[in-house]
């Protein structure tokens, strides 16, 4: 399992796409934080805040964590490798957790650089360190969580598809669903009683509570719950293909 998790690795590190990816987050969130004109500018908003990166991040997260995960099984599928990928001594829920725990170096790669971002406005705060430490922690605990969460998807997604740009769509498409499909759900009104349950499915209202600064158990559960729910039906997926 350790030897597929460093190949995996290793070839994210030897494309372009962890690189891109990285560079792709830091350089989007970098702009909007601290360059362009906005309501999210750091230096114009006048207040040493983080909040605009754990609103942006997310959206960045959308596109940039289905481009990891879309080559996992899609291209072994594509390339007829993925029979021979079954044949080795280990077990469909290894391969997945090794895949997924590989996308996940790429992911904590992505968000250690934007400590730099924490460390500038703590400093730029008035007085030094008057800033909301226990959010922003809870916020960055939260992004990656919400970040794990759609890595799980975008593998599922990479499983029933052999053509990347589909697994891409589609990985996007549920992500975005469970991020803020059941919040538009929730503002219909259709549900009475069952509306708190309707908002509590989707994964904005577990970032937004961890955000504040409370690690509830309950969230935690949820995000663990999601991304076990997604590898199991990606193991599910590929199971498929031996009938």
């Amino acid at each position: 399992m350790f030897a597929l998790f460093k190949k995996e690795v290793s070839a994210f590190l030897h494309s372009l796409i962890g690189y891109i990816v990285i560079s792709v987050f830091l350089a989007v969130n970098g702009l909007i934080l601290w360059v362009f004109p906005s309501n999210f500018n750091i230096i114009n908003y006048g207040y040493a805040t983080l909040d605009g990166l754990f609103f942006l991040a997310p959206f960045v997260f959308l596109f940039l964590l289905p481009a990891i995960s879309m080559r996992s099984f899609a291209e072994e599928i594509n390339n007829g490798t993925i029979e021979l990928l079954m044949t080795k001594p280990l077990s469909e829920i290894k391969i997945i957790v090794s895949k997924y725990l590989a996308g996940m170096v790429i992911l904590i790669f992505s968000l250690l650089p934007t400590f730099f971002y924490f460390y500038t406005v703590y400093h730029l705060a008035v007085p030094k360190g008057n800033i909301d430490v226990g959010g922003i922690y809870g916020s960055y605990i939260g992004l990656l969580f919400l970040g794990a969460s759609f890595l799980a998807i975008g593998i599922f997604a990479s499983s029933i598809s052999k053509n990347q740009i589909v697994s891409f769509v589609l990985a996007i498409f549920m992500s975005a669903f469970m991020y803020l499909g059941f919040e538009f759900i929730y503002d219909i009104g259709i549900f009475g009683n069952a509306e708190l349950f309707v908002k509590s499915i989707g994964i904005n209202e577990h970032y937004m509570s961890m955000s504040r600064g409370v690690l509830d158990s309950r969230d935690m559960i949820y995000f663990l719950s999601l991304i076990t729910f997604f590898l199991l039906f990606t193991r599910f997926s590929l199971e498929k293909r031996k009938w």
